[in-house]
């Protein structure tokens, strides 16, 4: 089944229900939401002779026109590749032609990088920025009567997430994938009644996104915030304006958002579920959420290879107080949600014992069918259905799952993932700079933060000010590094190896003794 069967469902079934808001202002209902996405599915496929299986780029911030995109590409039966909107352009010029897009949606203000130049790839044949007559011209085709066509294991959704070899992969999420991850919603999440909706303060390209499916299943209002950022103000009061909200937040949104209700006393009673995951998030935070924003909070794990759809720890577990294991609980990411698998795993894959540390493992409809492109890589993430996820943790007696720590060296700020062998690369493109290693370090606002150790060539000098110069050249700003380690060497081990745990170390004795 297309995934776009939801909107045309809830708009035979809830065609005058308010579809879609910015900020206070609503836009259209689900008739004319899918009417406005059956006539982009027409021009995708009419005009540019797209042909179903081929990919469509969207590399937009969080508008009003993303969600018309989404579903005007999946009329068209085409898979959308949706792009962090905080990349660098030279960045998401590559996942464009390494995915093959031949059209590309993109924001106003970071269209600038694509219409000064030739096209990021061969294969794009058009580029679209809402507010444009082009644009525009896409309302005028006739609408696509119905979806096309497609099967339960094509290609839906594209998601792209960097790999320990520092560049990034394109995880293949199917329809299938789509429809499991939003059953997840309604069983493990939140239910939604007639009259909530859902607020996009995070990447409509990442998570947040992914949660549309669940609400325009419900016939629900989606909001999009006017400043199409994240700002606690603006958020309780559309929160209070619309009620009944849900969002999903990263860890540091959710601390800003305590932080701000606690200064100023504005009531979060406008917000039904506040939905948080993408990091760690330390149990003191979890305590304050708790006692500011009241029994809201909703904590899910997955990733991008499972979308949104490992575990989750539920309003009821978190808000859970007189349960004697309660502070343990809220130091996990909760159990197995309805529709997967998990398990903690030895190095062959074999369950461990209740408590015992493995890697964790999940099996089911939300796995991905593997990575564009990229077979091997494919192989050495699923094993006979099983998703290694490169998490180790633990679960305990009654399923609840502890995070360890990660088997790679993801680092983790603000939500964003980051993998330290792509800021390397760019580090070691500067002349001066010998060897470099990137870890990360605990940080109270953001979780983690990114520190380079840097060894410059014999004879040579750098400082922390060209290698800012650098990475802001090639990636993206939350990507480079908040701290500059210049040292003689790099730790290694005897075959050659950065003992990065060493370096990790490092920095947590200097934090203890208040080095920082």
């Amino acid at each position: 089944m297309n995934i776009c069967q939801l909107l045309v469902r809830s708009a035979q079934v809830f065609p005058d229900n308010p579809a879609l808001f910015h900020g206070s202002a609503l836009l259209c209902n689900y008739r004319e939401l899918a009417a406005r996405a059956a006539s982009i599915g027409a021009y995708l496929q009419g005009e540019l002779a797209l042909q179903p299986g081929e990919r469509v780029a969207i590399f937009m911030r969080n508008i009003p026109e993303y969600l018309e995109t989404l579903y005007g590409a999946w009329f068209a039966g085409l898979v959308v590749v949706p792009i962090n909107a905080k990349l660098h352009p030279k960045e998401a010029e590559f996942i464009i032609e390494d995915a093959g897009a031949a059209a590309l949606f993109v924001s106003d203000d970071l269209a600038g990088a694509f219409t000064r130049s030739a096209h990021p790839s061969p294969a794009l044949r058009a580029i679209f920025v809402p507010g444009t007559p082009e644009y525009a011209a896409l309302y005028a085709s006739a609408p696509l009567p119905a979806p096309a066509a497609r099967l339960p294991d094509d290609l839906a959704w594209l998601f792209y997430t960097s790999g320990t070899t520092g560049r990034p992969k394109g995880v293949m999420q199917s329809h299938r994938n789509l429809l499991a991850m939003t059953a997840c919603y309604f069983t493990d999440i939140d239910q939604i009644r007639q009259g909530d909706g859902i607020m996009y303060a995070a990447p409509m390209s990442h998570g947040a996104g992914m949660y549309n499916f669940a609400h325009v299943l419900a016939g629900a209002p989606h909001i999009v915030p006017e400043s199409g950022s994240f700002d606690p103000a603006e958020l309780l009061a559309l929160a209070a304006l619309h009620r009944g909200i849900a969002m999903f937040a990263a860890p540091t949104m959710v601390k800003r958002l305590v932080e701000h209700v606690a200064a100023s006393g504005a009531k979060p009673d406008g917000f039904k579920a506040i939905i948080y995951g993408g990091g760690p998030m330390y149990i003191e935070d979890i305590r304050a959420a708790l006692q500011v924003l009241g029994e809201r909070l909703v904590q899910i794990y997955g990733q991008g290879e499972s979308p949104m759809t490992i575990t989750a720890l539920s309003r009821h577990h978190l808000g859970d107080r007189a349960h004697p294991r309660h502070a343990q609980r809220i130091a996990s990411v909760g159990v197995a949600q309805s529709l997967v698998e998990v398990r903690v795993a030895d190095a062959d894959g074999n369950a461990v014992p209740t408590g015992e540390p493995g890697e964790v493992m999940v099996r089911g409809d939300t796995v991905m069918l593997g990575y564009w492109n990229q077979p091997e890589a494919t192989a050495a993430a699923i094993r006979d259905g099983w998703l290694l996820t490169g998490d180790m943790g633990s679960l305990d007696g009654d399923g609840f799952l502890t995070l360890k720590d990660r088997s790679k060296d993801m680092i983790i700020s603000g939500g964003s993932n980051i993998y330290p062998r792509e800021v390397e690369e760019v580090l070691l493109s500067h002349p001066a700079v010998d060897e470099v290693s990137v870890v990360g370090c605990l940080d109270a606002q953001w979780g983690e933060q990114v520190v380079a150790f840097v060894v410059a060539k014999a004879g040579a000098s750098v400082d922390a000010a060209a290698l800012d110069a650098l990475c802001l050249a090639h990636i993206a700003r939350f990507k480079r590094p908040k701290q500059y380690r210049f040292v003689a060497a790099l730790p290694k081990n005897n075959y050659g190896k950065v003992l990065k745990t060493e370096l990790r170390s490092q920095l947590v004795i200097e934090m203890s003794h208040g080095l920082d």
